[in-house]
């Protein structure tokens, strides 16, 4: 598969993150949490065939530092507004409307490389991939020539339907399983996080189930 997608993952500052996940862990490490997910996350997104380049757009220096070491781009969220706006930003304009884009969530740690290169290889068109409950959306793909749209909050795959984006459908239990509340954790562990969500939980005394993702 040839490299020709640009992937572009939002990320908050990870003291404002994944306000529903607290409690899950302590509090002194929630931060590390996000930032554990995030790491996940970008790992498995590089480590496949079918991204060229990965941009992530945040103002955490924290998380700027780590995505960086791990090969992925780091721009500032200028709009410095909402998801969809860093979405925007980081999709239309610092990869341009000449590319492939996919914007996606930042919270996938189950992620495996060979789930995105499918799913992107499936896309044809703008399009989306819902979330594990069916109302959320993890992934959105827009071609060269056409801007990306984000819709991406409360009721996002229908927003995403409505708006004209072509549901795509797979087998794809770690790109669909976003991770929201401690309910959702506990589905990923059971799918296999990646190594620096795993790592964390282990560091706590938290599970010892946990396998991570290949």
């Amino acid at each position: 598969m040839v490299r020709d997608w640009m992937a572009v993952i939002p990320v908050k500052r990870l003291s404002a993150a994944k306000s529903r996940l607290r409690g899950a862990v302590p509090a002194a490490r929630h931060a590390d949490l996000a930032l554990a997910m995030v790491r996940d996350t970008v790992s498995a997104v590089l480590a496949g065939a079918a991204v060229a380049e990965l941009v992530v757009v945040t103002d955490d220096p924290v998380a700027a530092a780590a995505v960086t070491a791990l090969g992925a781009r780091v721009v500032p969220d200028r709009p410095a507004a909402d998801l969809n706006a860093a979405m925007r930003f980081g999709a239309d304009e610092v990869a341009g409307l000449g590319r492939f884009r996919a914007v996606l969530a930042g919270d996938l740690p189950a992620l495996r490389p060979e789930e995105l290169d499918e799913a992107l290889g499936s896309a044809a068109g703008r399009s989306f991939v819902a979330d594990a409950a069916g109302s959320g959306t993890v992934l959105l793909a827009a071609p060269p020539g056409e801007p990306l749209d984000p819709r991406f909050g409360l009721g996002s795959a229908v927003a995403h339907a409505t708006s004209g984006a072509t549901p795509l459908d797979g087998d794809w239990p770690g790109l669909r399983q976003d991770v929201d509340t401690p309910a959702d954790l506990a589905r990923v562990l059971a799918l296999g996080a990646g190594r620096h969500t795993c790592a964390l939980l282990r560091d706590l005394g938290l599970t010892v189930s946990c396998v991570p993702a290949a």
